[in-house]
């Protein structure tokens, strides 16, 4: 599996952080769909096949713990990373946690070892 062949969805409130870190991954190789909510990444979620899935923790919209709570529930197979710039490092979250600002290398060696790992099976 190359990196076009991955898919990335990236969920992000942020229009600077969101089409940057797009474009960033894209030039990557990756595959990257964007979503500026948890509806709207739900909507993808459903229409196409994601391999990991980058999201911001707080979203106006169906974000937080909700939006966590969906994902370990619904999206039980499918990595995820959360981004958070205000989010307390006491608060349990059952994902890694990247906390902002952050490296744009640092999420795609992430996304490189997610693959790299489900490629081996």
């Amino acid at each position: 599996m190359n990196n076009s062949n991955f898919v990335v969805l990236l969920v992000e409130d942020d229009d600077d952080i969101r089409l940057s870190l797009r474009d960033y991954l894209k030039a990557k190789g990756f595959t990257v769909l964007v979503s500026s909510d948890g509806v709207g990444a739900i909507k993808i979620l459903l229409d196409a096949k994601v391999d990991v899935i980058v999201s911001d923790y707080r979203m106006d919209i169906l974000g937080g713990d909700y939006w966590v709570r969906f994902l370990k529930t619904f999206c039980p197979n499918i990595d995820v990373i959360i981004t958070s710039g205000y989010l307390r490092q006491e608060y349990t979250i059952p994902y890694p946690v990247l906390y902002k600002p952050f490296d744009y290398a640092e999420i795609a060696a992430m996304l490189t070892e997610i693959r790299d790992k489900k490629q081996k099976g």
